[in-house]
């Protein structure tokens, strides 16, 4: 058993690990340990190989790899320890991660710990598609990787199955390639992926979109020949009469993802039923003292310049963490729970310790057009926003203040979105 000490591990090597470790350096943690599974670091961003990384961060576009690099060169000019190929196994209360690689098993004794554990894709079996088994069903991360990391192509005749960014940004990359895409299939009335995405994916490369329908067969016997689709009413169901056949050779599902948080269940992180992330605060720790979470295994984010945004204030407060941790402790023994009221799917963060301004990310259940956002506690009201419009698809980010009469056990905090 190998075993070592830091002040702050990070688990996970992809943009919010990297960003999150970056962080807790440049705050104060001395010792700064980042351990991945996978040979390369930087998680799903070699393969994305489309611009549009860094705008919002950086002020200049690039590359999913550019994007990536820039951070690894920050890790390394840190000196940031990351052990690529190493695979945690467990980590306890104590924060002792026992973890393993080539060169044999490690423990770990660290201060704090965040889980950058990432997020992964929504399968066949998930979304419980009848039909034969043939070859020829990929989900869209794996066929973009499958393209731009080994240069194989998975279909000619290609259906896709969800609209969402991933699954957009493939049907363009198809195009390219000289596949025929037949279309984007979308179970709900609006489309799942950012609305530049549309426009630049689909309506440029006049690739169809059809909204409210879904996959309700997959045939075919060595390899795919013919998806069915059909229309849904307001409850989701097939409406009869409304079937159409495509023939394809390559069905992409592009169904959502899935917070990776297998490693965080298994110590007793508390899990959000919505999300499927930690519950945290707004520090962004989880329910147990010392571990962190950022990145798309606390929330899905819209786009990697936010989801790093959010991933260097875990990186701060983790680096606090290891050298104020009795201070900070002292802080849990009040507070706020958040729920989301009207209007609203979730929202992160789902309790509050401290006063002051805390920042809040949530998404609406519904498209709506102007809207009232209201944060409450009782009759209080803490805040009242106007947005010009909102959609499920894209994360709505607001500061409020959080006054210290208020931080009391029995007492909560409802965000609501309504019409007026």
């Amino acid at each position: 058993m190998i075993e070592q000490d830091a002040d702050v591990v990070v688990v996970g090597g992809g943009p919010a690990g990297l960003a999150a470790a970056v962080s807790a350096k440049q705050h104060g943690a001395n010792r700064v340990i980042v351990l991945d599974r996978n040979q390369w670091l930087g998680g799903i961003l070699p393969q994305c190989i489309h611009d549009g990384f860094g705008v919002e961060e950086f002020g200049i576009s690039m590359t999913g790899p550019e994007y990536a690099e820039r951070y690894i060169e920050m890790a390394q000019s840190q000196r940031i320890l990351c052990f690529a190929e190493t695979m945690v196994l467990r980590f306890n209360k104590a924060l002792e991660i026992i973890a393993v690689n080539k060169k044999g098993m490690y423990k770990l004794k660290t201060k704090a710990m965040i889980l950058a554990t990432g997020c992964r894709e929504k399968t066949r079996w998930q979304s419980m598609i009848p039909g034969s088994r043939p070859s020829g069903i990929y989900t869209a991360g794996v066929a973009q990787g499958l393209i731009n990391l080994y240069n194989i192509m998975p279909g000619k005749k290609i259906v896709i199955l969800g609209s969402g960014d991933v699954g957009l940004i493939i049907a363009r990359r198809l195009k390219f390639e000289g596949a025929h895409v037949m279309g984007v299939v979308e179970l709900l009335p609006y489309a799942s992926g950012l609305p530049r995405n549309i426009v630049q994916c689909l309506d440029d490369f006049d690739i169809p979109l059809y909204l409210n329908h879904t996959v309700t067969s997959i045939a075919g016997k060595e390899r795919l020949e013919k998806v069915t689709i059909q229309q849904v009413d307001d409850t989701m169901a097939p409406i009869p009469a409304t079937e159409m056949q495509i023939a394809c050779d390559t069905l992409l599902l592009s169904l959502g993802l899935i917070p990776e948080n297998e490693l965080a269940k298994t110590t007793g992180v508390e899990i959000d039923d919505y999300t499927g992330g930690p519950i945290v605060d707004e520090r962004l720790e989880t329910t147990i003292p010392g571990v962190f979470a950022c990145g798309n295994c606390l929330q899905v984010y819209d786009t990697v310049d936010m989801l790093s945004f959010d991933a260097k204030k875990t990186g701060k407060h983790a680096a606090e963490h290891s050298f104020k941790k009795q201070s900070i402790k002292q802080d849990r023994k009040k507070g706020l729970t958040v729920h989301a009221g009207d209007g609203v799917r979730y929202v992160v963060p789902q309790r509050i310790f401290t006063c002051g301004t805390v920042h809040f990310t949530l998404r609406a259940d519904t498209p709506r057009g102007i809207s009232i956002l209201r944060l409450t506690v009782g009759k209080k009201e803490l805040l009242k926003k106007k947005l010009l419009g909102v959609n499920p698809v894209s994360m709505i980010r607001i500061d409020a203040h959080i006054p210290t009469e208020i931080l009391t056990n029995n007492k909560q905090v409802e965000v609501t979105i309504s019409d007026t």
